[in-house]
């Protein structure tokens, strides 16, 4: 369908009705653009009319809502809000309601309602558009089409939100923009250009000195080069953004990326390295109570002995992993960790003990 054709199509077309479950948020490697929160504080001050506060009250409600992770609740809120926007002819403040209501679906994965509601936002009719605003919905349009896989169509909207950030001058919606390309360019196999989109964001964070930023843009960086084989460059980025991390007390992000890390150092043989990187996965999900990573870094760590020779120290950490699947029930990690005992087992001439483990 052509961009005319929704246009015309979209007041006849209403996003599906939410399950009535709570949502999670779910955690990806985009990075979103910034709202002005304070907006709807604003609205509230300024509206006398009762129908008017009303719906920048439940705006304010479902923003509120929505940074709290209570999803569905802030789909209806932000659902009447529009509602009574629409009802009074409010076309500025539809757009805020409709920019929150793809925020929301965003987070939820629901992404053709997130892209329904960005073009809904598109199409409104203002003598003057509002650029920072037609900057949000490109961005919501592109990253919801790289988790359909539409990546070409991904690639246009967000290459018009670019634009519209280098025209207003706004780096930090440039860091965005720039990565969630390098994202879609990754999607579609293309990683030298998804690595010249997110150095070019990496350049720009840095200035900004966003710790936060600078730690997903490094982040995504590695798993390029790491995607491309080039472990030394996966490993430079990789060791960049466990440093940061650190430094925000953020060890949900460590512990993704030391095992990459480590995987990295195992795959150009620097076992030692490997093992420290999988020692330090090991103490944050045990401190985290982790237990699909507890048992991932002892696999790993036991891989690693055993490259280095060292086949008792591969017994214990496989027989850590093996108590520890019996402890969650997981039946293949079970038989993988028995598996990898027999075999450590053979290794060391111990065939009686191999004969233990025998599935």
């Amino acid at each position: 369908m052509s961009d005319g054709q929704w246009k015309n199509n979209l007041n006849s077309t209403s996003p599906t009705p939410a399950p009535t479950n709570r949502l999670t948020p779910i955690k990806r490697n985009t990075i979103t653009h910034e709202f002005d929160q304070n907006a709807a504080d604003a609205m509230l001050a300024e509206h006398s009319n009762t129908q008017l506060w009303e719906a920048a009250e439940l705006l304010r409600q479902g923003i509120q809502q929505q940074q709290a992770g209570e999803l569905i609740a802030a789909l209806k809120s932000l659902q009447k809000s529009l509602e009574l926007f629409e009802a009074v002819g409010d076309i500025q403040q539809q757009e805020q309601a409709l920019c929150f209501l793809a925020v929301v679906t965003y987070a939820s994965g629901d992404y053709k309602n997130t892209i329904i509601y960005a073009k809904q936002c598109l199409a409104l009719k203002k003598e003057t558009p509002d650029p920072s605003v037609q900057m949000q919905a490109f961005s919501h349009l592109g990253n919801a089409y790289r988790h359909l896989n539409e990546h070409d169509k991904a690639i246009k909207y967000l290459e018009e939100c670019l634009k519209i950030t280098r025209s207003l001058q706004d780096k930090r919606s440039q860091v965005a923009a720039l990565n969630n390309l390098g994202l879609v360019y990754k999607a579609a196999g293309n990683l030298t250009q998804a690595i010249e989109y997110q150095e070019q964001s990496l350049k720009l964070v840095q200035e900004l000195q966003d710790n936060w930023g600078i730690e997903q843009v490094l982040k995504n960086l590695g798993n390029a080069w790491y995607a491309l084989d080039n472990y030394p460059k996966a490993i430079a980025y990789y060791e960049q953004c466990v440093k940061v991390a650190r430094i925000l007390n953020n060890p949900r992000s460590a512990i993704q990326v030391l095992k990459n890390l480590g995987n990295a150092c195992y795959a150009t043989n620097e076992y030692g390295k490997a093992m420290t990187y999988y020692q330090e996965r090991l103490q944050l999900a045990r401190e985290l109570k982790d237990k699909r990573s507890e048992e991932q870094s002892l696999g790993s760590l036991g891989v690693t002995c055993e490259a280095l020779g060292d086949y008792s120290q591969a017994i214990q950490y496989y027989e850590q992993r093996l108590l520890l699947a019996r402890s969650i029930k997981d039946r293949r990690i079970e038989e993988q960790a028995l598996a990898s005992l027999k075999v450590a087992c053979y290794a060391l001439g111990d065939y009686a003990k191999a004969m233990q483990y025998q599935q």
